[in-house]
């Protein structure tokens, strides 16, 4: 869910912010902050977003027979 809609706000994504190191972005309008702040000039970037991993999936229920032709 790359593109939501409803973005909840962090400065971790937002186009006007560049990390520094791991927990602080240096803001265009407001200077460095930590990573959790968000303020009424976010916009979004979804190039900053990280999705999250699949989940790994789960053979154990299937046996050698479901796999030959």
């Amino acid at each position: 869910m790359l593109f939501r809609k409803k973005i909840p706000r962090s400065c971790t994504y937002c186009a006007n912010g560049t990390q520094i190191d791991e927990d602080q972005i240096l803001c265009i309008k407001r200077g460095v902050v930590a990573e959790t702040d968000k303020c009424r000039k976010f916009k979004y970037d979804p190039c900053k977003r990280i999705p999250s991993k699949p989940k790994a999936l789960d053979f154990s229920k299937y046996n050698e027979h479901d796999f030959s032709l």
